[in-house]
């Protein structure tokens, strides 16, 4: 008996569908809450080839959303992970890991050689960069992101009889400014929802390789978990598209996504510490709570600046290469930080992730 019998046997699929599931060759750019989903389902319906590229290893924050790795599985790299999970599941696939982020120097190399992309990172500059190179490749995307409690799914850059390829410039033309970029650590989310939307992106990629069904080509669907509502927009060319995004292969290789999307560092207190200690006179670390707000650090050299004042003290900031930032929870430290790179875009200015709260715990465990 096939393990595919129950597909084959599908009105409109048949073999005619399944083997074109098995040419395939699929690359799903992160492992995460939703690349985890995409896999299990794609290695499921009997993708040829699938390809995993990530950079990142497992941490125990992962598990609630990260649903192919384990607690045996921290501090393992994703990719090798969910590459020998799929292997020990299937033997009638092909499996091949990219141990590394995709950048603009090696994105086009990696991207050139699969027939569809699949998208789940977590972050805007990689989802321009693939996204771009998708466009100058001429290489289908499906694309998934989620905030919250909300997800969306939209397939890219796929040319049909009467249908005018888009892609995820046409919705969103240009980066976020750097007020409008969410931090994962603060906003949290249930592993359920990239769940449910990393399932759809593997549904989204099965219907576009093997014909069947009706892809979301040049639609955005939204879906609401609170509600669990969905509603689809449609997708229409935008003259603005065209006018940041690289046009050849040169001006891709030379575009720095990192710059476009202004994210800001955020460093652990450790980290903030040792290079405080390393390099006392060019790092200059600053709590910009109110004076009332407790408790206060009697144990570290800093200085106060609230943040309402932050921009009458330009003469002290200034004089230190590295600002450090912290706050009560990370929040304000983070918006503090992104007006500060604004404002001296040649220094190097980080946040302090959790704020007074993350010091206690550190001091706890020392």
């Amino acid at each position: 008996m096939n393990r595919f019998e129950r597909q084959i046997k599908l009105e409109g699929f048949g073999n005619i569908g399944q083997q074109k599931l098995r040419d395939a060759k699929v690359l799903v750019v992160g492992a995460g809450g939703l690349g985890c989903p995409a896999l299990l389902y794609l290695a499921a319906a009997g993708i040829g080839t699938i390809a995993i590229a990530d950079g990142d290893s497992v941490s125990i924050s992962n598990l609630n959303r990260q649903i192919i790795f384990s607690e045996r599985d921290v501090n393992k790299l994703k990719a090798e992970v969910a590459a020998n999970y799929l292997k020990e599941k299937y033997n009638d696939l092909h499996i091949e890991t990219i141990n590394a982020f995709l950048t603009n120097e090696n994105s086009l190399q990696i991207i050139t050689k699969y027939d569809l992309i699949i998208d789940g990172s977590d972050n805007f500059e990689t989802r321009y960069l693939i996204n771009d190179a998708c466009v100058l490749l001429h290489k289908p995307l499906v694309f998934g992101a989620i905030f919250q409690n909300e997800g969306q799914v939209a397939v890219f850059n796929v040319s049909r009889k009467n249908i005018t390829s888009t892609n995820y410039r046409d919705v969103f033309p240009d980066p976020p400014l750097p007020e409008e970029i969410p931090d994962c650590n603060i906003t949290g989310v249930l592993g359920v929802l990239p769940g449910i939307i990393g399932v759809m992106m593997a549904s989204e990629a099965i219907k576009l390789l093997s014909g069947f069904g009706k892809p979301l080509i040049n639609k955005l669907l939204f879906y609401n978990l609170i509600t669990n509502s969905f509603y689809e927009t449609e997708i229409l060319p935008n003259i603005n598209a065209t006018v940041t995004a690289p046009i050849t292969f040169e001006e891709f290789t030379s575009t720095n996504y990192n710059l476009q999307c202004k994210l800001v560092a955020t460093i652990s207190w450790s980290e903030a510490l040792t290079m405080k200690n390393q390099s006392q006179n060019n790092v200059l670390l600053v709590d910009i709570r109110e004076l009332h707000e407790q408790p206060r650090l009697d144990d570290i050299e800093y200085t106060n600046i609230p943040m309402q004042e932050l921009f009458n003290s330009t003469e002290e900031l200034s004089k230190a290469e590295n600002i450090v930032v912290f706050c009560q929870s990370g929040i304000r430290s983070v918006k503090a930080a992104k007006a500060l790179a604004d404002t001296f875009p040649h220094k190097s200015i980080f946040s302090i992730n959790g704020g007074i709260s993350h010091y206690k715990k550190t001091a706890t465990n020392k």
